[in-house]
């Protein structure tokens, strides 16, 4: 079963880190697709294009980077794909490297494989973060039945879930994402379930970094951040989107759904 990387980068001082992780990305992933904002420096950019076998894009709008790295991941033929922020996957592939192999090679085990964070990451987190992060995930936790971290930057979908968020899915809110994809697969009747790990701690505090940020760094970090009221308002924002994309994934007309009824039908 092959595995493709569907990532979103918008490199602040970590394209170092990723030449020098990229071969442990390559021998987990057949494939690797980077999808950039349309304000990422040239410099970076140009670098990135050198990466053997790499796909990359630069977007147009920014807010079209999560499907479009879906899209070209999907057309690759994989049978499944590992969407992941390119940041947080970097500090979790150099900080936890089994951890980040065992739950890959449970992406193939789902239809849909939702990548969520331990309390000990969770704790990691500045205050605006979890307070806000705790209002969405509590949302549609209770509105699909069951606990789901939808905020940590990283899912697994087979060939089938791909498609169908492709199909179900627009360009046009990529914070929005974290709840509008599982949403729709939730609607489609794919199977969804979730693993917790310790990897997906707070990565913000490794830009500018040559490794990956100790706890010390990291309390530091997030002390600053929860001091600026602007970061504050952002998270609410963020929240909001998120909610605003879920629920309008509840009641949107979905295509495919004959198909999914013939899915649904064989896994009886």
């Amino acid at each position: 079963m092959s595995i493709a990387l569907a990532a979103t980068f918008n490199p602040r001082g970590e394209v170092g880190r990723l030449r020098r992780f990229y071969a442990r990305l390559k021998a987990a992933y057949e494939h690797i697709v980077i999808s950039l904002p349309p304000v990422v420096a040239m410099e970076d950019a140009f670098a990135i294009r050198e990466l053997p076998e790499a796909i990359i894009h630069v977007n147009e709008d920014w807010s079209h980077g999560r499907f479009m790295a879906l899209q070209l991941a999907a057309q690759t033929q994989a049978d499944y794909v590992h969407y992941a922020d390119m940041d947080r996957l970097l500090r979790w592939v150099e900080t936890r490297p089994d951890e980040w192999t065992q739950v890959v090679s449970q992406i193939v085990q789902a239809d849909c494989l939702v990548i969520g964070r331990t309390d000990a990451a969770w704790q990691t987190h500045p205050h605006a973060l979890r307070d806000t992060e705790a209002i969405t995930n509590d949302l549609f936790s209770r509105l699909l039945g069951q606990r789901l971290d939808l905020s940590a930057g990283s899912k697994g979908f087979s060939r089938s879930a791909m498609d169908f968020i492709l199909a179900n899915s627009q360009p046009r809110r990529a914070i929005g994402t974290d709840s509008e994809w599982i949403v729709l697969l939730h609607r489609g009747g794919f199977r969804i379930e979730t693993v917790l790990v310790d990897g997906l701690d707070w990565e913000i505090a490794d830009q500018h970094q040559d490794n990956a940020a100790d706890s010390d760094r990291q309390k530091e970090i997030a002390a600053l951040y929860d001091a600026d009221p602007k970061h504050w308002a952002r998270r609410v924002e963020i929240a909001h989107e998120i909610v605003e994309a879920g629920m309008d994934a509840m009641t949107r007309e979905l295509r495919l759904e004959a198909d999914r009824a013939l899915y649904r039908s064989s896994q009886a």
